[in-house]
This record gives structure tokens, C-alpha cells and sequence, in this order.
């Protein structure tokens, strides 16, 4: 038994024990793979919980890696511009890897997806801790530039572990498209609080920061020269900010922890609800080219991306505007709580107003939003008052984001499954590649803004900065991400499915469904050809002893055989109970029905020469 193997079966071990006192017996939920009661509460809180550490982390490198190779590792803009990039690239390329390696993956006995997650969670931590420690002469480009780049990819790396077959475990929490719907305005809202929960983290640690900036700013406040070119505190000053940083990554590594052994724990993975048995034909390649031809998946994506761009754009610039151009660094933390709170009490209102106007007019309302709000913040510096306004304003549209793509995107898989119905276990690449859509945006955004700062003549910790960087600020915060945007909904304006062929969608997954049921597993089968075979050998026997003298010619029937008499299927059911779990009477009543037509068998299969 390897190591790995190992690990898995005491990992079985402990869920068994923890999920023993359920009303349902542990190997009746093995065998399940529909559950047309819903999805139990409790499963979709377990669920939502494990998506917490990938936002919280998202929202902590987002909001503060930027400034913390810039300022306090003193890292110059063109090598952190690099390391932004490349690292987002590395991101959006390992997801749909990542996606195909899970897809091609076995079943363990703690199902396919979790093993995946539970076992790059350790690694996973270890690494997101050393992304914000600052080793020997980490401002030297030939020491901190190799050490950031490296442990970022690893990081992103095992984060797509992580995050690729949980996102995937979506489709596989049974219950119907209402009930998954349901799990995802679940999980947006956990990740909604998890974000709201690393901003106040990272918020205090910019105070930290803040606070040693303006001591080390204040004594050039009256020379405009020096400003322009004294920097803030040297590396070996930040004392205080760089325990900040680390104790941050190592709550948020405890976090993290905690919450994978909750999904663990508390998600059973099963099996797809219209899961037909039906033999594979076709290739990897082949499917993954079925999938970026679809239309819905192409213009779902397309909008994603381009929206995604724009939010993560305006985002991921608003700490520097705040600080070197608003004139309000120091509320900075106060204008993110604002936006998050307005998130999460926006998420279930989004789903309420979803479902009684659908997901597509859903989202035509929210994502607009963001245009005036941007433009307002563009335009007014130093007014606190409204700036919170405009915040909680650019909550309510990033709720929108959050929630109505990703809850568009399991009617995409519904569509592509009933149309090929012989491309199975897609799952993983439709979620690995429309993560590699977002990933690759934020990379483009990230790369983007930090050399339009380079260009502009940005200074690594200087107090202030020239017309040019602050001209580059106000161009990323409004009017690039706008355009973005309203390319976006263009594609999103194209997208094909509406409410009708999401009904028509449930429909014709009723019909598939019911079809699963009616065909038999792999082992009635296998027990069918035995018999038969068993049935025909018999008879070839008897009467070749009956008649010495004669020679038989016998042909065995086949179980795909076209004959008018062959061996009949005796007993259909759903395929997830197998012979051995019947009662004897049924199994008698299996072989009565195979052996009623030993006669049949006999006068058609026997030819006398």
C-alpha cells in the first residue's frame, strides 16, 4: 500500500466516523446518484464554507502583494509588473491542466473531486505564508525576483488543485439545477464574508504601514523636490509591518485548515444525476474541442472575461488611488468594508430577484451599476461621505459578478451533457477553463496597471508622485475598466440560453435520468452472459449425450446478439444496486426468468447435422 493510498483510506476512516450518526445508512449513500429530495442544508453550508480560502487569499494578495513588493520589499515596478504577470499566466494555464488531470483521475473511496482538495491543502498553506516572508536582500532583482516568481507559481499552483475539483463538486451534490442554483448563492455569500473578513485583515495591516509612511513622509511634506524622490521607511525599518504581514498569512493558513476539513467532513460526493452508461467513443481532444465550440460556453466566457478585466482592474488600483490620489489612504480600509458588507447583504438579494426575473435580465441590472459609481469616484477627491456611498454602490454590482456568471455556467454543462450525451466527466475542464478566463484577466489587469506605472515614471516609496502616475491612476480606475465592461455585456447580450431552454434544459434531464434507470449496471450484465453461457453449455451437453451418434453444431448466444429468442434483460432498476444487494427472492426469480427460456434457447441454437 503506498503512501498515498494510505493517507486516503484513514481520511475514510475519519468521515465515516463523523457522518455514522446520519439518518442514512453509509453504504446506502455510496450507492446513490440522485437525490430528488434537494440538497440538505447542512451539506450546502459545508460546501460553501470550503470555497473561503480561495477568496480570502484572492482578496489579500489582490489588495496587498502590489504594495508590499513595491514599498516594503522596495522591489522595482518593471520586476514586480513581471511577477504579477507571469504569475497570473502560470495561474490561468494550470487550471484547465489541472481540470484534465481531475477528470481523468479514479474514484478513491472518498470519491473523486475531495481527494484532490484535501491532500494540496497542506502545501498549499505552507506556501502562502512564504509568499510574505522577506528573505536576505530580497531588493536585490537576483534574489527576490527568482524567490517572489517561484513561490507564486507554486502557490497558484496548488490553489487550482484546491479550487478546480471544488468548483467542479457543484455538479456532483445531487438534488436538482434549483438545488445547486441554491448551493451557489450559498457559497458566493461564505466567500462574499470571507472577503469582507481578509480586508479587515489587510486593512490593519495597511494602517500599520500607513502609520510609519506618514512619520517617515512628514518631515518633506514642505519640499516638493524631496518628496518627489525621498522614499519611505527602509526594509529593515518596517519591523512592525512586516509582523503584520506574516500574521496575517498565518491566520489566514489557519483558516484555510480549518475550513478544507469542513468540506471534507461534511460533503459527500455523488455521482451526476443523469449519469447514462453510455461507452466513451471519443477522445479527450475531440470533447475539449465539442466544448470551446459551443456557442453558450464561448459567449458565457467571453463576457466573464471581459467583465472580469474591468472589476479587477478598477479594484486592484483602488488602494493606490485612495492613497496618492483621493487623499484618503488612511480611510482606505473603511471604503473596503463598504464595498464587502454591500456584497454580502447584495448576494441573496441578487438571488431573490433572480429567480423571480431569471438569471440574464439578473444580471443586466447589477453589472451596470459599476459605470456611474466609477465615474463619480474618478471625478470627486477628498469627500469621504460620498466615496462611502460609491462604495457601497460598487458592492452591490460586484455581487452581481460574484453570483449570475457562475451561476450561469452549470446551465452551459446542463446543455453541452444533453446534447453529447457520450462525452462524460467534462465537469472539471468547463470549471478549469472558465477559471483560466478569470485568472487570465486578472493577470492581463494586474500586468496592465503595473506597467502603466512603470512608463509613467512610478517611484518605489516615494511620498508622492508626478502628474503622469496620477493621470495612469485615474485612467485604471474609470475609463478603461468601463470599456471593458461594456464589451462585456455585449457577450453577455448574445448569450443564447433564457428561461424557456433552461426548462426545456430540466426537461430533457428528467428523460435522460429516467433512461440511467432503466438500463442495467455493469454487474447484471456480467451475471447475465455467465448464465447464459452457463444455460447453453448445458444444453449442448444433454443432447449430445442423448444422441451418441449425432454432432451438434452449437452457437452460444450473445447478449448483443439480434436473435428473435435470446436471453432477456430479466430485471431493470437503477444501476447503483448491484445483484449482491438483492433480496434471494428476486435473485431466484432472476434465474427462474433465465432459465424459462432454456427451451427457446435450445430449439433455435441447437442445429442438427
Amino acid at each position: 500500500m503506498t503512501l498515498a493510498e494510505a493517507v486516503l483510506n484513514k481520511l475514510q476512516s475519519w468521515k465515516e466516523s463523523i457522518s455514522s450518526s446520519t439518518e442514512t445508512e453509509p453504504d446506502e449513500k455510496d450507492r446513490e446518484t440522485y437525490n430528488p429530495t434537494g440538497i440538505r442544508l447542512a451539506t450546502k453550508l459545508c460546501y460553501a464554507v470550503g470555497g473561503i480560502p480561495y477568496q480570502a487569499t484572492n482578496i489579500a494578495l489582490g489588495f496587498s502583494f502590489q504594495i508590499f513588493l513595491l514599498d516594503v520589499v522596495q522591489m522595482e515596478a518593471f520586476y514586480v509588473s513581471l511577477i504579477l504577470f507571469v504569475t497570473r499566466v502560470w495561474d490561468a494555464v494550470t487550471d484547465p491542466l489541472i481540470g484534465y488531470l481531475v477528470s481523468r483521475s479514479g474514484r478513491t473511496p472518498i470519491g473523486k473531486l475531495l481527494p484532490w482538495s484535501v491532500l494540496s491543502m497542506p502545501l498549499g498553506i505552507l506556501s502562502y505564508v512564504f509568499l510574505w516572508f522577506i528573505p536576505h536582500a530580497a531588493d536585490s532583482s537576483s534574489v527576490g525576483v527568482p524567490w517572489y516568481l517561484i513561490i507564486s507559481c507554486l502557490f497558484e499552483t496548488l490553489m487550482s488543485c484546491y479550487h478546480v475539483p471544488y468548483m467542479s463538486l457543484n455538479m456532483f451534490l445531487g438534488g436538482s439545477k434549483r438545488d445547486r442554483d441554491s448551493a451557489t448563492a450559498y457559497r458566493m455569500s461564505a466567500e462574499v464574508l470571507s472577503m469582507l473578513l481578509a480586508a479587515v485583515m489587510q486593512g490593519q495591516v495597511l494602517r500599520v504601514y500607513n502609520a510609519e509612511r506618514e512619520n517617515s513622509c512628514m518631515d518633506t511634506d514642505n519640499n516638493v523636490e524631496l518628496a518627489f524622490t525621498t522614499p519611505s521607511p527602509s526594509v529593515a525599518s518596517l519591523q512592525n509591518t512586516r509582523a503584520a504581514f506574516m500574521t496575517s498569512a498565518l491566520f489566514l493558513g489557519a483558516l484555510f485548515f480549518l475550513c478544507c476539513m469542513v468540506l471534507f467532513l461534511g460533503v459527500r460526493e455523488q455521482s451526476g444525476s443523469a449519469d447514462i452508461e453510455i461507452e466513451r467513443r471519443s477522445s479527450c481532444l475531440a470533447d475539449l474541442k465539442k466544448m470551446v465550440g459551443q456557442v453558450s460556453y464561448q459567449r458565457l466566457v467571453l463576457g466573464f472575461l471581459f467583465t472580469s478585466i474591468a472589476f479587477q482592474m478598477a479594484l486592484g488600483n483602488f488602494a493606490l488611488f485612495c492613497i496618492h490620489v483621493a487623499g484618503l489612504g488612511a480611510q482606505f480600509q473603511y471604503f473596503m468594508l463598504a464595498i464587502l458588507v454591500s456584497a454580502t447583504v447584495s448576494v441573496p438579494l441578487w438571488q431573490m430577484i433572480l429567480l423571480r426575473l431569471g438569471k440574464k435580465k439578473t444580471l443586466f441590472i447589477g453589472l451596470p451599476l459599476f459605470i456611474p459609481v466609477m465615474i463619480v469616484l474618478v471625478s470627486v477627491s477628498e469627500n469621504f461621505p460620498v466615496y462611502m456611498i460609491m462604495c457601497v454602490l460598487v458592492g452591490t454590482s460586484v455581487a452581481t459578478l460574484l453570483l449570475l456568471p457562475w451561476s450561469m455556467l452549470p446551465d452551459v454543462v446542463d446543455e453541452f451533457m444533453v446534447a453529447n450525451p457520450c462525452c462524460r466527466a467534462m465537469e472539471p475542464l468547463f470549471f478549469s477553463c472558465y477559471c483560466f478566463c478569470n485568472k487570465l484577466g486578472g493577470g492581463f489587469s494586474a500586468g496592465i496597471s503595473t506597467m502603466t506605472l512603470h512608463l509613467t515614471g512610478y517611484k518605489t516609496g516615494a511620498c508622492s508622485h508626478s502628474g503622469g502616475v496620477i493621470l495612469a491612476l485615474r485612467l485604471l480606475l474609470a475609463p478603461i475598466p468601463i470599456v471593458l465592461l461594456l464589451v462585456g455585456l455585449v457577450f453577455f447580450y448574445l448569450y443564447p440560453i433564457n428561461e424557456m431552454q433552461r426548462l426545456s434544459l430540466q426537461k430533457d434531464q428528467k428523460e435522460m435520468r429516467v433512461k440511467s434507470q432503466m438500463l442495467p449496471n455493469n454487474q447484471d450484465i456480467k451475471l447475465q452472459q455467465r448464465m447464459s453461457r452457463t444455460i447453453s453449455t448445458s444444453s449442448r451437453m444433454k443432447y449430445s449425450t442423448s444422441q451418441p451418434g449425432g454432432f451438434a453444431s452449437t452457437s452460444f448466444p450473445d447478449h448483443n446478439s439480434s436473435l428473435d429468442c435470446t436471453v432477456e434483460r430479466p430485471f431493470y432498476k437503477p444501476k447503483w444496486r448491484s445483484i449482491s444487494d438483492l433480496p434471494a427472492f428476486q435473485i431466484s426469480t432472476r434465474q427462474s426468468s433465465l432459465y424459462s427460456n432454456q427451451t427457446c434457447s435450445n430449439k433455435d441454437v441447437v442445429t442438427w447435422v
